[in-house]
């Protein structure tokens, strides 16, 4: 069975990518394609990964972890998890520094701690040595935040990195990330399922559904004019703070991996279906400059 199917996507230099849809949709598990992390009995079947000019699909197990931590960076979705509790946040941090980059522990000591200071964490000195118990969550956050920066990486991969914070954490860690973004000039491939965050810190967005993506624009086109009704369907599930309209939600589950149809999968919950919808699958094309979509309408 196929979980991810005929995904296709770029990043430029310095760009912000929005991925966006249900659970379940493909998001992360696109994103470990591309660090070649693809939890085993699964693999890639077919297509290729371009990176910098070379193909990651090629290259070994070794070169992948060269890559992964120095050109090519990851943040998890939950920070209560994943740093090791055994360890010092300060251990974890040299660790990879070291690996990268072949400096001496004392001289990882200093990048960490400089790390540590651009993402703003308070007294970042004192707190090295402390372990992750210690911290909240968002400090935790910007502790595996400044981990992923540490080499200063092409392409920072963010898989949902607010969904575990409260509101105002959240905006602060999305307010750094921007500005991280923009001080060092990397590309990020931001995943969630928040339209409110990709409206407010990604250039273009890419909407997926069942495996596959669905509708890909510049935020603002996106935004303004959605053609796939399942991206209008997410714009008029987000709450307003000025009007009181009830919000409008999606009917029924996207299908399980396994039982994804070989035509529109989303034809079982659109309320613009016709019959052509049930027969074939809708090919991913261009319907204005830089706006596609995978929609018989």
């Amino acid at each position: 069975m196929k979980a991810v199917d005929q995904v296709s996507l770029h990043i430029d230099p310095g760009e912000i990518l929005g991925v966006v849809g249900e659970s379940g949709c493909g998001k992360s598990l696109t994103s470990l394609a591309v660090l070649q992390l693809i939890p085993s009995p699964g693999k890639m079947l077919s297509g290729d990964i371009q990176f910098d000019g070379r193909s990651l699909c090629e290259l070994t197990a070794e070169q992948m972890r060269r890559i992964r931590g120095k050109e090519m960076a990851f943040i998890p979705q939950d920070p209560m998890t994943s740093l090791n509790p055994v360890y010092t946040i300060g251990n974890q941090l040299t660790e990879v520094i070291c690996l990268h980059q072949g400096v001496s522990e004392q001289e990882a000591r200093k990048v960490a701690i400089e790390a540590l200071d651009q993402v703003r964490l308070p007294n970042a000195k004192g707190r090295f040595d402390q372990y992750p118990h210690e911290f909240s969550g968002g400090m935790r956050q910007r502790v595996l935040i400044a981990m992923a920066l540490s080499c200063q990486p092409k392409l920072l991969i963010a898989d949902e990195p607010t969904t575990a914070l409260d509101v105002t954490v959240q905006a602060q860690i999305l307010d750094l990330m921007r500005e991280l973004q923009q001080d060092l000039g990397m590309s990020i491939l931001l995943i969630t399922h928040d339209m409110g965050v990709v409206a407010e810190t990604c250039h273009r967005v890419a909407v997926m559904y069942a495996g596959r993506v669905v509708e890909e624009a510049p935020v603002e086109t996106l935004f303004a004019n959605p053609h796939h009704p399942y991206t209008a369907g997410l714009l008029a599930a987000i709450p307003s703070m000025g009007d009181r309209k009830a919000l409008k939600p999606i009917d029924g589950q996207p299908p399980a991996v396994g039982a994804i149809p070989d035509y529109c999968a989303f034809a079982d919950r659109c309320d613009k279906v016709f019959d052509t919808c049930t027969t074939i699958l809708p090919p991913h094309r261009e319907i204005a400059p830089e706006h596609y979509s995978a929609c018989l309408l």
